[in-house]
């Protein structure tokens, strides 16, 4: 209740709008987390509460991406089913790691992340490769596996910024856009819940905050799918582009 009474009205607005950006940002390439953080912060929440807060925000977020990508007939099951359970186990991981964190660290090891994906997206060396009849053999599935172990331990320990990483990992396999972004919102969507369980155990929650800053990004999620579709694979690309290279001088000059 102590910060409830804190809360002044023209921040739940504020916090529904940028909810909405940060919903759309999300679903198309990642990076949504790195303006919801700090406006979450700058309300006067400890960074643990507003790492957690954030958290009701993506999941219901990524409820209404999933239901989006689904109802349009881009939901690659056989990948999810692969992708999702060694996330679920690194999340719970992550999110224990989370509670004491070294923000100046972290931002620096973000930022130097953000620009691998930038250079990879733009050499994009798997572009002959991308194709909708991928055949994946043992040997990539268990090196995929792994791969989203370690994407689930980095989100669920901070969440901002995983979206590139994803994007980074189902690239080099050759998939397209379109496709990463179904996969990338119902992983997120289930690794959230765990890591989210974990920040609730803690008391690292504020249930109100949470609430306003979900409505706005379930808005985001709702209109993602729909614009990752209709503008395809080349037009998502220079979303991750941009948002990428913008975050990355944020966070290497500005923090």
């Amino acid at each position: 209740m102590e910060h409830l009474s804190l809360m002044q009205l023209w921040q739940i607005p504020l916090l529904f709008v940028v909810g909405i950006v940060a919903g759309i940002l999300n679903v198309l390439a990642g990076g949504g987390s790195l303006l919801t953080l700090p406006l979450l912060i700058f309300m006067g929440l400890p960074s643990a509460m507003a790492n957690g807060t954030n958290r009701i925000a993506i999941f219901c977020q990524n409820l209404f991406a999933i239901r989006g990508f689904k109802k349009r007939g881009y939901f690659p099951v056989d990948l999810v089913l692969l992708c999702t359970p060694p996330a679920l186990i690194g999340s719970w991981f992550g999110a224990s790691l989370a509670i004491s964190m070294d923000d100046a660290l972290f931002n620096r090891v973000l930022a130097g992340i953000m620009l691998c994906v930038l250079i990879f997206t733009v050499v994009d060396p798997m572009k002959r490769l991308r194709r909708q009849d991928i055949q994946f053999s043992t040997l990539r599935k268990i090196v995929l596996a792994f791969s989203f172990f370690f994407v689930g331990v980095y989100g669920g320990f901070v969440q901002a910024g995983v979206g590139f990483i994803i994007i980074a990992v189902l690239l080099a396999h050759g998939m397209d856009l379109v496709r990463i972004n179904a996969v990338k919102v119902f992983v997120i969507f289930v690794y959230t819940a765990v890591a989210l369980g974990v920040f609730i155990y803690h008391g690292e929650v504020n249930y109100f905050i949470g609430l306003s800053l979900a409505a706005g990004n379930s808005i985001g999620g709702a209109l993602g799918p729909k614009l990752a579709i209709t503008k395809g694979h080349d037009w998502i690309k220079k979303v991750v582009n941009l948002t990428v290279l913008v975050f990355a001088l944020k966070l290497l000059f500005f923090t």
